[in-house]
C-alpha cells in the first residue's frame, strides 16, 4: 500500500509544469500564457471579465522546442557543476576573498536590456507610460516615460501614478530560480544621471516564508538635473558633489524594510546572501516626462564602512 502511495505522489510530481516544462515544453502552455493564468487568478482589474478561454486551446505543440530545450537546460547544469567545483560564483577562492568591487550590470547591448522588466500603474487602469532603450553610442540605458498620476475610474482604485524598472530574476537549469550571494560586498555603487527628480532604489531579497514574498528594501536617490553627470557619494550621510560623473555609493545598511508600500515598524538588515532583483520606481506625484540613465550597478567592498544598520530596532516585550 505505501509502494502505490509512494509511485502516485511520483507521477503527480512529474506532471507538475516545474518539472516537465523544461523537458517537453510541448506538453504545457507557453511560458506568457501560464504567467497570464497564475496571475488572473490574483488579480483582475475591476470591470474587466475573466479569462474563460478553455486550456486546450493555450496548448502550443512544438517538438523542435521541446528538444531544444532539453539541450538548454543540460547545458545549464553542466555550467553550474563547473562553477560550483570551481569556487563560490565560478570564481576561485583567491579572487573571491581579494575582490573588492563587482560589476554586476552593465548595459552596452539589447541582451543587457533583455534582463530587466518595466511595469507602471497600466496594470491597474492607469496612464502612466514608460520606455527602455540604449542611451547614446549604445553605452548606457535611457529610463523614460511619462508620469501621470489620474486615478482610474473604475470605482475602487483610489491612488495611481508610479513606474517601475526592475532585474529579471536569476534562472538556473530546469528553471530553478538563483540569487546572488553579495555577503563579500557592503556597499551599492551607482553610475546614473536624472532629471531632479526622487527615485527609489529596491532590492528583492528572497525570504524563506510566503507571507514575506512583498518584503522590500528600499532608499531614495535625489538627481539633480541638468545634462551634465555629477558625483554623489553617500558615504554616512555625507555628501560630496564633482563635476565628472554621477556615482552614488549606497551603504546596504541604509536601505530599509517595506512591505506593499509601508515602512515596517520591525526592522532589520538586509540579507545580502539572497538577494534577487534589483530596480528603480518614480512615484513623486509629479505628473510630466521623466529620464533616468544608467551606466552600470556594481558592489564595492568599503573598509571604511562599518555600520551593520543605520535604522533603531525595536524591542519586543517578552
Amino acid at each position: 500500500m505505501a509502494l502505490s502511495l509512494n509511485i502516485i505522489q511520483k507521477l503527480h510530481l512529474c506532471r507538475h509544469p516545474r518539472w516537465t516544462k523544461p523537458f517537453c515544453p510541448l506538453l504545457h502552455p507557453s511560458s506568457q500564457l501560464l504567467q497570464c493564468k497564475l496571475y488572473s487568478s490574483k488579480y483582475r482589474r475591476p470591470g474587466l471579465p475573466p479569462d474563460n478561454t478553455p486550456p486546450w486551446k493555450r496548448i502550443n505543440f512544438s517538438f523542435e522546442k521541446g528538444v531544444a530545450g532539453v539541450k538548454k537546460h543540460f547545458g545549464l547544469l553542466k555550467k553550474e557543476v563547473e562553477d560550483h567545483l570551481r569556487g563560490p560564483g565560478g570564481k576561485t577562492l583567491r579572487e573571491n576573498i581579494l575582490e573588492q568591487t563587482n560589476v554586476v550590470w552593465e548595459f552596452r547591448s539589447l541582451e543587457d536590456l533583455d534582463k530587466w522588466t518595466l511595469s507602471s500603474d497600466q496594470e491597474i487602469g492607469g496612464k502612466s507610460q514608460v520606455s527602455l532603450k540604449l542611451g547614446r553610442n549604445n553605452q548606457t540605458a535611457l529610463f523614460y516615460g511619462t508620469l501621470n498620476t489620474e486615478v482610474p475610474r473604475d470605482g475602487e482604485t483610489r491612488y495611481s501614478g508610479y513606474c517601475t524598472m526592475k532585474s529579471k530574476t536569476p534562472l538556473g537549469a530546469f528553471n530553478r530560480k538563483l540569487h546572488y550571494d553579495w555577503s563579500n560586498f557592503n556597499t551599492l555603487y551607482l553610475r546614473v544621471r536624472g532629471d531632479g527628480r526622487p527615485w527609489m532604489v529596491n532590492i528583492k531579497s528572497d525570504s524563506y516564508f510566503s507571507q514575506q514574498r512583498d518584503d522590500l528594501y528600499n532608499y531614495f536617490i535625489y538627481t539633480q538635473g541638468g545634462p551634465y553627470w555629477q558625483d554623489i557619494k553617500c558615504r554616512e550621510n555625507v555628501y560630496i558633489s564633482l563635476s565628472s560623473c554621477c556615482l552614488w555609493q549606497i551603504p546596504f545598511s541604509k536601505f530599509f524594510l517595506s512591505s506593499r508600500g509601508r515602512i515596517q515598524d520591525n526592522q532589520h538588515p538586509l540579507w545580502t546572501d539572497k538577494i534577487t532583483a534589483v530596480g528603480f520606481t518614480l512615484g513623486d506625484k509629479a505628473n510630466g516626462p521623466f529620464q533616468l540613465e544608467i551606466d552600470f550597478i556594481g558592489l564595492c567592498n568599503d573598509r571604511a564602512h562599518t555600520e551593520e544598520f543605520a535604522y533603531e530596532k525595536y524591542k519586543r516585550n517578552p
